[in-house]
């Protein structure tokens, strides 16, 4: 792992929250098919550890972000689902605009425009 590969996992750590929820938005999922959908959303470059999700989903469940319920075990081993609360949809909101309004503030504290971002030269 590269330092810059360090630091963004650093980042990514501090919104395992968020991503998690961003992901259930979407609609009902298992501990599992939530771990593959953040590998696969990154193409591969980030996982978030199990035990670390498996932490974050019962985070959440206690601050009522989440319910969870167990699947129907006709269709194979017996799952945990998990699905968003109107009190997680709020968090998740609020989350989403305070990384944006941060997201600008650093931007322009570093001078950076997207453009910017790939094959950048320090000046």
């Amino acid at each position: 792992m590269t330092q810059d590969d360090a630091f963004a996992a650093d980042l990514l750590r501090g919104h395992t929250d968020t991503i998690v929820l961003g992901l259930l938005r979407r609609g009902d999922a298992y501990g599992f098919e939530i771990y593959k959908a953040i590998r696969d959303a990154t193409g591969g470059e980030h996982e978030i550890k199990e035990a670390t999700l498996y932490a974050t989903y019962r985070r959440l469940e206690r601050d009522g972000l989440v319910e969870s319920y167990w699947g129907d075990e006709t269709q194979g081993g017996r799952r945990k689902y998990y699905r968003i609360t109107d009190a997680g949809r709020a968090v998740f909101r609020g989350n989403v605009a305070a990384w944006v309004a941060t997201r600008r503030i650093i931007d322009s504290l570093l001078n950076v425009k997207s453009s910017d971002v790939k094959g950048t030269k320090d000046q």
